[in-house]
């Protein structure tokens, strides 16, 4: 393995921990925020209790206050009727002094309540102080662990930007800018090959390619993903022995409103992914690049069922799993996502196991007359 392969390796990994450790730094104000968030829901309850027993009191005041104004009124009108000279004034003013007796009993009554209510209340706000405290401690000693957990991530991560400039200081400058480059678009800048394979976009490498790998003697970029490919002899035998392991693959449905094809020649462009949909009473094609995911020309609308709109495009093509609604590969615009490309070409893989082990042939012979081509 050449030595500029063996520093990018070590490079990747080092770019790998510095952006885990990055996001678990970028974490603490979120962290600390939900945390203050639980300490608020408490604070608010005490508000609200504490706010409850200070209206009690204001109501307390407001009625005894109203007490004191209607004695008063009971002793002035007693002294008016001293001086009464008709029975009509004496009765009147007798009447006025029953009201005022009235409304100081109600008065009292509501006092009585609220001195009955004053209990619960005092203990509503002794509770929520005790259950402040007890989270308010919690809730510090979390903060601070949390604390502590960014300040050794921040550790962690200075020295691991020193490791990732010493390696970077070994690797010639054009192939660090491709590398990272196309990290910044791909995620990874650097990939395995196993079995004629980019590990990264499953894509399978041209013999000259794959040998030119395999000699390590040379850097070799993938033609599909640009990613730097390298190859490591000790998979070469855990490749060589037959799996045992690989998943089955699931058959798309013959009735599905969408169906996505392989064909390896379309149009003089080479190999491309089709995308057929039906919706409303017509079908819709879209073409795809295999290996950049680019949406070659333009979406080509017929009447019909795509079966019947496109039955040229079917036919000798490989039937593959995907299903995306249209609103997501209208998001998609121009190019497919790699998770979207990463999972057609698996699945293309699996196909072509399939044809190759003969296990597809039961199912081609109950499928549709345009769906035979299908894996």
């Amino acid at each position: 393995m050449l030595p500029s392969i063996e520093n990018l390796l070590k490079l990747q990994d080092a770019d790998k921990e510095i952006r885990r450790l990055q996001d678990e730094v970028a974490e603490f104000p979120k962290r600390v925020a939900v945390i203050e968030q639980k300490l608020a829901g408490t604070k608010s309850q005490l508000e609200k209790a504490q706010t409850a027993v200070k209206a009690d009191e204001a109501s307390r005041r407001k009625y005894e206050t109203a007490i004191t104004d209607l004695r008063g009124k009971i002793s002035k009108y007693r002294d008016q009727s001293l001086d009464v000279k008709t029975n009509d004034q004496y009765k009147a003013l007798l009447h006025e002094i029953q009201f005022a007796e009235k409304e100081i009993a109600a008065n009292e009554d509501k006092i009585l309540e609220l001195m009955v209510n004053a209990d619960a209340r005092d203990k509503e706000v002794k509770a929520a102080k005790a259950e402040l405290k007890v989270e308010t401690a919690e809730i510090e000693t979390e903060k601070e662990e949390a604390r502590q957990i960014t300040a050794k991530d921040e550790k962690l991560l200075a020295e691991w930007r020193a490791k990732r400039d010493q390696i970077r200081t070994g690797i010639d400058e054009d192939l660090l800018r491709h590398y990272e480059r196309v990290s910044k678009f791909r995620g990874s800048g650097i990939s395995e090959v196993r079995d004629q394979k980019c590990m990264a976009c499953r894509v399978m490498l041209r013999p000259q390619t794959y040998n030119e790998v395999r000699s390590g003697q040379q850097m070799v970029v993938c033609d599909s993903c640009q990613r730097i490919l390298y190859f490591n002899p000790a998979d070469e035998l855990a490749e060589q022995k037959p799996s045992t392991t690989r998943p089955k693959r699931h058959h798309p449905k013959i009735d599905a409103s969408q169906a996505w094809y392989y064909r390896s020649e379309f149009g003089g462009i080479g190999e491309v992914f089709l995308c057929l949909t039906n919706a409303h009473g017509q079908a819709s094609r879209r073409v795809y690049d295999v290996h950049t995911g680019r949406l070659i020309g333009d979406i080509l609308i017929r009447e019909g069922d795509y079966r019947h709109a496109f039955p040229e495009d079917i036919t000798d093509a490989t039937r593959l799993n995907g299903s995306w609604t249209e609103d997501e590969l209208d998001a998609f615009g121009s190019e497919l996502p790699m998770v979207a490309l990463d999972s057609l070409r698996f699945d293309l893989d699996l196909a072509r196991h399939e044809a190759a082990s003969g296990s597809h042939a039961k199912h081609q012979t109950a499928a549709a007359p345009t769906e035979q081509a299908a894996s």
